[in-house]
């Protein structure tokens, strides 16, 4: 096996073939207008803002024809390679940016679509603090509100907050130890650190921001054009 000698370069890959069936919107909340731009664009163009990510790749439904309309400008890679689950999208995401030109020891920098009131300073702050880690990391937020256990629609039980984070993105794993672990976890993985840990390690956390927070419900489009049309 040959070893690289180049610095390690930090790509990010965005998954962007789901359908967000939770949000509302008429066909793929990705593609929804806020403050006159697609969410999918918002998010694109905080990506591009960031200059240590060698290149951008995002991957799309096999039949998407919604992406290039709702994305004019884009200068990254696009591949029509997302499976069944985010983990697959994921997953098959990586063996194109193999073919790009990826090498295991470099970074890959996972973000959803729909995390659109992304910063380029938040990416920088995750990359200064994972980039020379053993395993890297993630954006999250440490829990505040309590935790409730439900049941038939009724608490149940109070759970103790303390050490608990809610985990965002982007989430930074290198290229050669990504791979294998989402190949461990299957589908079942909904996030990239959850399928590092499985495989006993542990991710750095890495303090995000509460306005990063991921579009999933219908009166999430109306607090996220607020906060876009105040930046």
């Amino acid at each position: 096996m040959l070893i690289s000698h180049e610095p390690p370069r930090c790509y990010a890959l965005v998954p962007c073939a789901g359908v967000g069936e939770r949000s509302g919107a008429a066909g793929p909340k990705q593609y929804e207008m806020l403050a006159g731009r697609s969410v999918v664009a918002h998010t694109l163009e905080a990506l591009a803002a960031v200059p240590r990510l060698a290149g951008t790749l995002v991957v799309l439904a096999p039949n998407d024809s919604r992406f290039e309309t709702a994305a004019p400008g884009f200068a990254g890679w696009v591949a029509r390679v997302g499976g069944a689950s985010r983990a697959a999208s994921v997953a098959n995401g990586l063996a194109a940016l193999v073919e790009q030109g990826a090498q295991p020891h470099d970074w890959v920098l996972v973000h959803d679509a729909a995390r659109c009131l992304l910063r380029p300073e938040w990416v920088d702050a995750l990359i200064d603090a994972c980039f020379d880690d053993e395993v890297g990391g993630l954006l999250a937020l440490p829990v505040a509100d309590t935790l409730k256990e439900e049941a038939e629609g009724r608490s149940v039980a109070t759970l103790d907050r303390r050490a608990k984070w809610q985990a965002q993105t982007p989430q930074m794993f290198r290229l050669g130890l990504l791979r294998p672990a989402l190949a461990h976890g299957g589908d079942a993985v909904t996030d990239e650190a959850s399928a590092i840990e499985a495989l006993g390690h542990r991710p750095r956390l890495v303090t995000g921001a509460l306005e990063n927070f991921k579009i999933t419900y219908p009166q999430d489009f109306v607090l996220a054009e607020r906060l876009l049309r105040t930046r």
